[in-house]
């Protein structure tokens, strides 16, 4: 399998940038961009900004970038590979430990994007399949576990994108970092 190219640097949001010709491991893994626009929608805010209550439900903006780290491990680590992971809830993949930074949180989804990069890149075929079922979709291949994180990871940045608005006004993809 060809390897997967790293993510975009650039925050440019147009589809002919990031996404080039390749195999369905380097586009799909390219649309991926959306993990750099969730560690932008953080950046620039203090901890208590990035942690502030503005829906009934609870979710921060930080919040949902410690949720999203936590499906990169679920999917990658723990279903497609078969490693032991600490059993949660979804509610609980949301919230932040008070002892942690909003450096430690971004540092903790950026180790596992790049984990996922790499399991991807050493993955003999997006048809492989998991080792360990998902709760509720069994057994699946790594082509539906990438479509699957690719789907949820840019259902969360459309909302940081509305929550990012209501915490200070910004909208857009104009704070979005060089790198993951």
């Amino acid at each position: 399998m060809t390897s997967t190219p790293d993510l975009p640097t650039t925050g440019d949001p147009t589809p002919e940038v990031r996404v080039r010709d390749g195999d369905d491991a380097q586009l799909l893994h390219a649309l991926l961009w959306n993990r750099v626009v969730v560690v932008g929608k953080v950046s620039g805010l203090s901890l208590s900004e990035a942690t502030s209550l503005r829906l009934p439900s609870g979710v921060t903006l930080l919040g949902v970038v410690a949720h999203l780290a936590a499906v990169e491990r679920e999917w990658f680590a723990h279903c497609y590979l078969g490693e032991e992971m600490a059993d949660h809830d979804n509610d609980t993949t949301f919230a932040i430990d008070p002892a942690w930074t909003m450096d430690d949180v971004v540092a903790d989804y950026r180790a596992a994007c790049r984990r996922s990069q790499e399991i991807v890149a050493n993955a003999p075929s997006l048809d492989d399949h998991t080792r360990e079922p998902h709760w509720y979709f069994g057994i699946v291949t790594l082509r539906f576990v990438v479509q699957h994180v690719l789907t949820e990871t840019a259902r969360h940045a459309g909302h940081m994108d509305i929550l990012r608005e209501l915490t200070d006004g910004r909208v857009g993809d104009d704070d979005t970092p060089d790198d993951i």
